[in-house]
């Protein structure tokens, strides 16, 4: 595993993205399985792991916490806040000083830890985040030592931008991915200028990518490739980064064409750490044997430059018109 600096912190490049360990929008994983995905991944040199306060309702904060009280070696643990409800009250009440400060607490709680590594906005509405109001709460709330950085998950490049706007953001994080180049066109030279680190998430498009579906494919009722293929629950981006499922399928197939001769999903995170301004990139797994691939991305040499090119004509040719939802 190869590693990247986070504002002086070296983190793996290759990280974990908890969001199926919920157990409410990838089907059912187990909490033995869980650990274990967990496990492997420290086993293999890991050390940033992603989650959100709303992951089955606090249920992955919890495994994380469960798996670090046995656990000897410094884990950075990134989470998410603003995306909760309480007693049915969601936005705008998410926003107040009392409301970030608590759902920190609440975090914390679960985690077993006393600090947080990162918290992170979880795609509010861009309104709260162009006021600025909300980034001096979650300031305030580091000062006072419950979490060393702050940062903001999107949806769009625009409300990247909008956050990059304010002093002490210390990550983005962002959707991109072989279907989701025109990220770093307008993005990643600012966030560099700003010593602003880039997670990615979605790289694999929800597994489009990783070459092991099929038209006739199907997902399991709690699975967002099902309930969210259109972006009927939550941002079409999310899910097949906004790609309609059966043509995605056929692009992921003339991807892969250009991609050199090495397991599709390792090619496909590999093609992501090509490019220095990203720090870290977290697919998700529900499988320790997925954790074993996604490892060994980091250990890939560079894709070559003729590769890049032919994967970027295919893109502006072919993809990015395909792409729903605002980008």
């Amino acid at each position: 595993m190869k590693f990247r600096s986070f504002k002086g912190t070296e983190v793996a490049e290759v990280g974990l993205g908890t969001w199926q360990l919920g157990g409410t929008e990838w089907g059912n994983v187990s909490e033995e399985e869980s650990m274990r995905i967990i496990q492997a991944y420290v086993d293999n040199g890991g050390n940033f792991i992603d989650t959100a306060d709303i992951y089955g309702g606090g249920r992955s904060e919890k495994l994380i916490g469960k798996f670090l009280k046995s656990c000897d070696k410094d884990i950075h643990v990134a989470t998410k806040l603003g995306r909760r409800e309480d007693d049915g009250n969601g936005w705008p009440q998410n926003f107040t000083y009392d409301a970030i400060k608590k759902h920190i607490e609440d975090s914390l709680e679960r985690l077993g830890i006393q600090q947080v590594f990162l918290d992170q906005f979880h795609c509010i509405p861009p309104e709260q985040m162009a006021s600025g109001a909300v980034f001096e709460h979650i300031e305030k709330v580091r000062e006072q030592g419950l979490i060393k950085h702050w940062g903001a998950s999107v949806e769009t490049i625009g409300e990247a931008l909008t956050c990059l706007k304010y002093d002490g953001l210390a990550s983005l994080q962002v959707i991109f991915n072989i279907f989701r180049q025109h990220t770093a066109d307008k993005l990643f030279k600012k966030a560099k200028e700003k010593d602003v680190a880039i997670i990615v998430r979605v790289p694999l498009a929800s597994g489009l990518l990783t070459g092991k579906f099929s038209r006739e494919t199907e997902f399991s009722a709690k699975d967002h490739r099902n309930f969210n293929a259109d972006g009927e629950a939550f941002n079409v981006g999310e899910t097949f980064s906004g790609l309609p499922f059966k043509t995605g399928i056929q692009l992921a197939d003339k991807v892969k064409e250009l991609l050199p001769k090495v397991p599709m999903p390792q090619a496909a995170l590999r093609w992501i750490l090509d490019y220095p301004e990203v720090t870290t990139v977290i697919p998700g797994a529900s499988k320790v044997s997925q954790i074993e691939s996604n490892v060994q991305a980091s250990e890939l040499k560079p894709l070559s430059d003729d590769v890049h090119k032919r994967l970027r004509t295919l893109y502006d040719k072919e993809i990015r018109s395909m792409v729903r939802g605002e980008i």
